[in-house]
């Protein structure tokens, strides 16, 4: 049997066994996974008669239909594993996108089957009839999406919606996720743990929705089940036994079990008070990994938070509580009595003054609002942000510097956030950072950035046509505005309209370009942001059509640990299902960079590593 003939059946074997291995599916994809396994399974009879068929010559078309019959099964067992091991809430909420993926591979094993020539096999008849059936089933299952469970969509959309829940809901979402018991839910929480942890701290939208839904739904098994109460509250017993808090609740600065987690532009997870202080003494870079933060901002990282409340719950440790911080601490009604009485002044200017009075005030409120907490608050309590949105439209150059730069400084207070938004100020914004001086364009993106922190901002600043802005102050802007650029292009990106449209917009050619000029300073920025593209479809395709694979593998070779993990995640995606990338990183050498990275880079660097040279490894060297 010639030998590449041999390799491929027996790759294909052991998809097939691998397949044919996996346990019953107890989610809400059951359907869709136990019909892909089934149809799977079927293959088995042509592969054992291709093994038997030995000394029997196969032509070039029968190998190239085997081989995408392999990267076809590749494919399948890996959604079926993500599908098996994965959280079920997390599937029921991305339910389109899981049928979505189920279609593809059925759509991919198809068209292995319909290039592969029997005729030329030496099949019995009995197999061949059995394989045109099962090539019949997947041919019939094209194009069929899974019929939605309405009930299942409406009790989700209603636990999300409504204040108080009729419990009801929570006890018909037990029963469809199978969620139903305590030991049930401590594996879904390891799930959505191990899917945080994964994830490298990469924010995703319905984290929050997940951690909200276990706790209801760890409610609901408790009221069911009353005599788990009895059990939870016997731990109470063991708390001498002082378990072992694991790694990944600690905070990597104090070492404390977590009580506020929140994640860095690194991606890392720290005690907010912990990472505040650090930041606050003028740190610019990662405690954990050495890594120059893109950004200060602090994402609140609500998975884990709730894990370690569960975690904290099923081993009888009392809950952390949350510590008030300096921030929330203001003597009379903010600020000194002077800060007070100069702020109120200066808004009788910016109501009524003249253009000169406006532009001077205007300047005093950017600089009051840089340097304090306390001045923050006061000058949004007196009623400011309406009057400073206002003046976003002043013909004055000057004065509309002031009045974006105003509302960058008095976002930094979270409660502000919501203020500048609800006063209309994001078309406004959008506004000055096309047709502003490149100081206010500047400000402009750096306040966008600001308010994109909150993910329904995401939204609306995307929508307000943000994103086309961005990618031209990115190309054209000082290299402070292209920094500025970058980490809003970057935060807006986590939701995945804004990929799209910034696809769309035509960002890619740009950050690549950026990619391939190291002395501009601008590597890092344009490797997050298109490591978060690559992981939408036409991102991927956009990012293949740039030819980036030789700057990729020069990063992975040369870069920082985190430009590195994030070539070799960008690596990943345009590799996956596309041979002929994997034979252009083949011959570019880039085997022996992967096997150092995947030993020695990041956590997320050695996984996505290790999946290329599993890729690399299942095309044949003669093919490249």
């Amino acid at each position: 049997m010639d030998h590449q003939k041999e390799e491929l059946i027996n790759e294909l074997t052991e998809l097939i066994d691998g397949v044919s291995g996996l346990p019953e599916c107890r989610s809400v994809s059951k359907r869709m996974y136990s019909n892909l396994v089934r149809r799977v399974k079927l293959l088995s009879p042509l592969v054992e008669d291709l093994k038997d068929s030995d000394g029997v010559e196969v032509g070039d078309d029968v190998v190239y239909g085997l081989e995408l019959l392999r990267i076809a099964l590749i494919s399948g067992l890996e959604l079926l594993k993500s599908v098996n091991e994965g959280s079920k809430i997390l599937q029921a909420l991305q339910i389109e996108n899981i049928s979505s993926r189920f279609l593809n591979v059925t759509e991919q094993i198809e068209d292995a089957l319909s290039h592969i020539p029997y005729n030329k096999l030496d099949l019995s008849e009995e197999v061949r009839e059995q394989i045109e059936l099962v090539h019949a089933q997947f041919k019939r299952a094209k194009g069929k999406m899974e019929s939605p469970d309405e009930q299942l969509e409406k009790d989700l959309a209603m636990a999300q919606r409504e204040q108080y829940p009729d419990p009801m809901i929570f006890k018909r979402l037990s029963e469809k996720l199978h969620l139903r018991t305590i030991n049930d839910l401590k594996k879904e929480s390891l799930a959505i743990h191990d899917m945080v942890i994964s994830s490298g701290g990469d924010p995703e939208e319905c984290f929050e929705t997940i951690a909200y839904l276990l706790r209801k739904l760890k409610d609901c098994a408790m009221t069911e089940n009353p005599e788990l109460d009895a059990l939870e509250g016997d731990k109470s017993l063991i708390k001498h036994r002082s378990p072992v808090i694991p790694d990944d609740f600690r905070c990597p600065i104090s070492l404390e079990l977590m009580k506020d987690p929140v994640i860095v532009s690194t991606g890392q997870t720290y005690e907010r008070s912990c990472i505040q202080k650090w930041l606050d003494a003028g740190h610019k870079t990662c405690p954990k990994t050495q890594q120059t933060l893109l950004h200060t901002a602090l994402t609140p990282n609500y998975v884990l938070k709730s894990l370690i409340a569960l975690w904290c719950e099923n081993n009888g440790v009392e809950l952390p509580k949350n510590q008030g911080t300096c921030r929330n601490k203001r003597t009379g009604a903010g600020g000194s009595e002077c800060d007070r009485a100069a702020i109120d002044a200066l808004l009788q200017k910016l109501a009524n003054g003249n253009p000169e009075q406006q532009r001077a005030a205007a300047g005093e409120l950017r600089l009051l609002a840089k340097r304090n907490a306390d001045n923050r608050v006061c000058i949004a309590g007196a009623g400011a942000i309406p009057l400073l949105v206002e003046l976003l439209s002043s013909s004055d150059s000057r004065t509309q510097e002031h009045a974006v730069t105003a509302l960058l400084n008095l976002s930094i207070n979270e409660g502000n956030k919501g203020t500048i938004v609800n006063a209309g100020a994001i078309p406004d914004i959008v506004d000055v950072l096309r047709n502003g001086s490149m100081e206010a364009r500047e400000n402009a993106a750096a306040t966008l950035f600001s308010l994109s922190v909150v993910d329904e901002n995401k939204v609306a600043i995307g929508a307000a046509g943000a994103i086309p802005a961005l990618i031209d102050l990115l190309c054209h802007g000082t290299p402070r505005g292209k920094k500025d650029a970058a980490t809003a292009i970057f935060n807006l990106s986590i939701y995945q309209g804004n990929k799209v449209r910034a696809v769309r917009a035509g960002i890619v050619p740009p950050l690549v370009r950026l990619l391939k000029d190291p002395g501009g300073g601008m590597m890092d920025e344009a490797l997050a942001i298109l490591a978060i593209l690559a992981s939408h479809q036409e991102g991927k395709a956009a990012i293949a059509q740039s030819e980036p694979l030789p700057v990729l593998v020069e990063v992975m070779r040369t870069g920082s640990p985190r430009n590195r993990e994030n070539a070799a995640a960008i690596l990943w995606s345009l590799c996956t299902g596309d041979v002929q990338s994997l034979k252009i990183v083949r011959e570019l050498g880039a085997e022996e960079v992967l096997k150092e990275l995947s030993e020695n880079g990041t956590d997320r660097a050695k996984r996505k590593a290790g999946s290329v040279l599993e890729l690399l490894q299942r095309v044949d060297p003669a093919e490249s």
